[in-house]
Parts: structure tokens; C-alpha cells; sequence
């Protein structure tokens, strides 16, 4: 019997409405019917340009926005069907951390009180001494130590404000953290002492990470599986070395060139279709004015996603044209 994942995404949509001076409302769609889950104990990447919807599918995730249409099933729940009082139970599992490590620690607090700030979801809240140990143990295990609690966020680097921010999403103990561009902010050297932090506490302490960033070198690093997400769509999902080692779909397949690489230094860039006029909203694929091997049958006919081989999935009707022979092993490096 297959095990039932942490986090279980049905038809979510997001719409919203303009409206612009002198024209009439028009509706702008950040998620098109959007599936997806996540399995327990995994890091799990997402993947897309700017204005994806990668950000929307987080604050859905989180409870902190509502979807036009569809269900977020975390941990057996409905996360909209909850009450209010449910909800706010059911959020100590479910944290999350921001992009800007500075402007989500509150600067006149202390690091010990705004690590601690999360524990009032509890129904039973550790009285002072109990909640000064957790704090202390919690930033010990991000790399920090207890005297840092006593201090405020303008005294630490960007690395160490990311570590106190993960600190706080993990006090309640949670079995998910959604990380939303969670390394982006920080210098290379930095990213891969948070990233490997990431990776320790998955091992440790069996924590689910929802990673959404634009770094696909990033999510090749740590991460067990990826949604690739093009314009509020999911178009392609899997293994992800596998995903970026043999895209099955061609907007995977841009992401992929156009990743800084010392192997392609020198080389021109690949000619790409420019970007044409906006495609309607659920007619044909999105991406068929982008697309090196569009077809007639795109235009007029939206790709749903399905399985093409064992693990992986992909929306597009010539992905069979994109399949490997073979697919070469490759090292995860960080």
C-alpha cells in the first residue's frame, strides 16, 4: 500500500482580478490547475522563471492566501476547511522561511524572543525557562550558540540572519517547512553552509522542505524531486538530477541552458523563439510561442501532465521526441 504524502496538491487556481484605468477588469491567473504532492522526509524543489507562480503556490501552502478553486490536503486535513482555531493548531507543523532574512526578523526584537515568537500556536505554551532552553538548543543546531539570543538582527550577516530564521520555523517542531527563494539573497559560500544545514536537518530531524527558488543548480544540489512551473502550470516533474540531467520538456530544457556552467563558458548562447503575443488563458500550451518544436496540435490543445517513464512526468504532446537513449550519472555536488 503506498504510503500517503505529507502534502497533497488538487486543481489549484489562482485568479486575480485587475483593473486598469480606462479598460475593463481582466483577470490574471498565478496557478492553472496545479497538482502536485510531497512526500514525508524529502526536499522537494520548485522551479521556475520570475512570475511563475511560484510565490503564490507558497503563501496557498501556507494558509496565508486562498485559492480561486482546489484543495490543499496537508497531513490528512483540508487546510480551507479548517476553522480558524484548527487552523491555527494545525500551523505548528507547517512553517515557513522568507527570502529577505532582514525583513522578516522584526529589528527591534531580540533573536530570542523572535525565535521564540512561533511557540504561541501551542496549546500548552513552555513557561520562560523552558522556552529559553528550546530557543537555546534550536539555535545551537543552526550553528549559532545561546549567547546570540540576547542580541538583535542588525548585528548578524545575512548567513546568520537565514539561520536564526530557520531556528524560528523549526521551534514548533514542524513536519513541513516551506522555504520560499530561501538562499537567493546570500553569496555562494554562504547559500551552500545554509543548503547543507537544510540537508542536515532533514537527516536529523526528518523535516519535509518545500524549496521554492529560480536556481536550478540549487535545487540539483539538494533536492530528491522537482516541479518545473512555467506560467501557473506544472510542466514537468521527478527525480532532480534526473529532470535536469534529460529534460522531457522544452521550457526544462531552456532552464537548463541557460544555467551558468564552466563546461558552456565560451560557447553562444542557443537561439530561442522571441516571446509572442500572451497565450489565452487554458487554450493550447503556454509555452508553444516560446517552443523550438511546436506543433499545430498546441495551439489548440492544452498538455496535460503524464507519466512518460517511471517517475517522471511532463506536459507536453513531443516530449517522446525528447526522451535519452540513456541517461549519464551524475554527481550531486553542493
Amino acid at each position: 500500500m503506498k504510503k500517503r504524502p505529507l502534502l497533497d496538491i488538487r486543481g489549484l487556481t489562482r485568479d486575480y482580478v485587475g483593473n486598469a484605468l480606462f479598460s475593463r477588469p481582466h483577470v490574471n491567473r498565478a496557478l492553472d490547475d496545479l497538482t502536485m504532492t510531497v512526500d514525508a522526509g524529502t526536499i522537494h524543489g520548485i522551479v521556475g522563471e520570475s512570475g511563475c507562480g511560484k510565490s503564490t503556490l507558497a503563501r496557498i501552502v501556507m494558509g496565508l492566501d486562498r485559492p480561486t478553486s482546489g484543495e490543499v490536503i496537508f497531513d490528512g486535513d483540508a487546510v480551507f476547511r479548517l476553522n480558524d482555531k484548527e487552523l491555527k493548531r494545525k500551523r505548528r507543523d507547517f512553517q515557513m522561511v522568507f527570502q529577505d532574512p532582514f525583513g522578516s526578523l522584526n529589528p527591534r526584537h531580540t533573536v530570542g524572543r523572535i525565535v521564540a515568537e512561533p511557540l504561541h500556536v501551542l496549546d500548552v505554551r513552555p513557561g520562560r525557562a523552558e522556552t529559553r532552553d528550546k530557543v537555546a538548543a534550536m539555535l545551537e543546531s543552526v550553528g549559532l550558540t545561546a549567547a546570540h539570543a540576547e542580541r538583535h538582527p542588525h548585528e548578524f550577516s545575512g548567513g546568520q540572519r537565514q539561520r536564526i530564521a530557520i531556528a524560528r520555523a523549526l521551534i514548533t517542531e514542524p513536519k513541513l517547512v516551506v522555504a520560499d527563494e530561501a538562499v537567493s539573497a546570500l553569496d555562494l559560500s554562504v547559500q551552500a553552509q545554509v543548503l547543507n544545514l537544510l540537508m542536515e536537518l532533514r537527516e536529523k530531524r526528518g523535516v519535509t522542505f518545500l524549496f521554492i527558488t529560480h536556481n536550478l543548480a540549487v535545487v540539483d544540489a539538494v533536492a530528491d524531486m522537482v516541479g518545473v512551473m512555467y506560467r501557473g502550470r506544472m510542466v514537468e516533474t521527478g527525480p532532480a538530477q534526473e529532470v535536469f540531467a534529460s529534460p522531457l520538456h522544452p521550457y526544462t530544457q531552456v532552464l537548463a541552458a541557460a544555467e551558468p556552467s564552466i563546461e558552456k563558458f565560451g560557447r553562444p548562447a542557443s537561439q530561442q523563439k522571441p516571446i509572442a503575443a500572451i497565450a489565452d488563458i487554458g487554450v493550447g500550451c503556454s509555452f508553444r510561442n516560446r517552443c523550438p518544436i511546436a506543433a499545430a496540435r498546441c495551439a489548440v490543445e492544452q498538455p496535460a501532465l503524464r507519466t512518460l517513464s517511471p517517475g517522471r512526468q511532463t506536459a507536453c504532446h513531443r516530449a517522446e521526441d525528447l526522451l535519452p537513449s540513456t541517461q549519464p550519472a551524475k554527481a550531486r555536488r553542493i
